[in-house]
């Protein structure tokens, strides 16, 4: 009798082990459902804020991937300003090194006013490649200039920054401001830690009246991806990520397809812990201040001592 017993209450166990179960696998498979209608729903919000948005930088071709190199993807990431008729220069120049087997990250900012030997074309400013003809050329004129083989592109105007700022950092992006900054950026920064919107980290990027000029400028670049990227899991920014990956696709001009952009996207996402190492070029020691009528003041360089550091730098051999 007792053993009878024992097994009704043991079916009975299993039987409710079972609707628990069931319960547990549809709250699961709910929230899974939710939470894709939701990242659908915010992806397609933020891709229909850059309807309109249009960048036509040109056709591209970018260089194979090295077989000695063969987990290493080089971006080149370009900031273009519109100077009024219509066509643009690129006033950020930046290629991000990403080896995705080590899980690194490194950043090489070009000077705009880098005296640059232009394929085509007389020499000039470096920024002035894009003016002449798209990123086919800026992507031309730096590899042959430093042997950085350059796989992919994505370009941004200044006012889709600040629109991407807005969406993915709702509460701003904190900067700790050195010093008052108004002239030509549009806003004006007091000095002391803030918490920045678009607008204003875009007038704190591209800041230059002060005795460091275009140097100081690349370096607090430099210091915006690193805020950025410490900003990058704080739950209102997390909440925010499929929006803002909807918004990158329009407002972000690249080579990439749709789909490789949500998947690159998400991946540096998840590298987001990483650190990021970067670099200047030129660097300290390796040039001078040169003026030409053509051009007017430019940074003449030593080639050799760059590409060198670049090397270096990158972890690999350029041609």
């Amino acid at each position: 009798m007792e053993d009878h017993d024992e097994i009704i209450i043991s079916r009975r166990t299993r039987k409710r082990k079972l609707r628990i179960g069931r319960v547990i696998f549809t709250i699961l498979t709910l929230l899974f459902i939710l939470i894709g209608v939701y990242s659908i729903f915010q992806y397609n919000s933020g891709k229909s804020l850059s309807k309109g948005n249009s960048i036509d930088p040109g056709p591209f071709k970018g260089d194979s991937i090295h077989p000695n190199y063969s987990s290493t993807e080089n971006y080149l990431l370009l900031g273009i300003d519109d100077d009024g008729s219509g066509k643009s220069r690129s006033d950020t120049m930046m290629v991000l090194s990403w080896n995705k087997s080590e899980g690194t990250m490194r950043i090489i900012s070009l000077m705009r006013d880098i005296y640059a030997e232009i394929p085509g074309y007389q020499s000039y400013k470096l920024n002035t490649a894009y003016y002449l003809d798209g990123v086919q050329l800026t992507k031309d004129t730096i590899t042959g200039m430093f042997g950085i083989p350059i796989h992919h592109y994505a370009i941004i105007d200044f006012d889709s920054f600040e629109s991407i700022v807005d969406i993915a950092f709702p509460n701003g992006v904190e900067i700790d401001v050195k010093k008052e900054m108004s002239k030509e950026i549009g806003v004006t920064l007091k000095k002391g830690k803030k918490q920045l919107n678009g607008k204003e980290l875009l007038g704190y990027a591209r800041f230059r009246a002060d005795s460091e000029g275009d140097f100081g400028r690349v370096a607090r670049q430099q210091e915006v991806l690193s805020a950025v990227k410490n900003e990058a899991f704080t739950p209102s920014v997390i909440m925010n990520v499929p929006k803002t990956i909807g918004a990158l696709s329009g407002y972000i001009h690249t080579d990439l397809t749709t789909k490789d952009e949500i998947t690159r996207a998400l991946s540096f996402a998840l590298k987001g812990g990483a650190d990021i190492e970067t670099m200047t070029v030129p660097i300290e020691g390796s040039y001078w201040f040169n003026s030409y009528s053509h051009a007017g003041s430019v940074i003449e360089l030593d080639l050799e001592k760059n590409k060198e550091e670049i090397s270096r730098f990158l972890n690999m051999k350029l041609d």
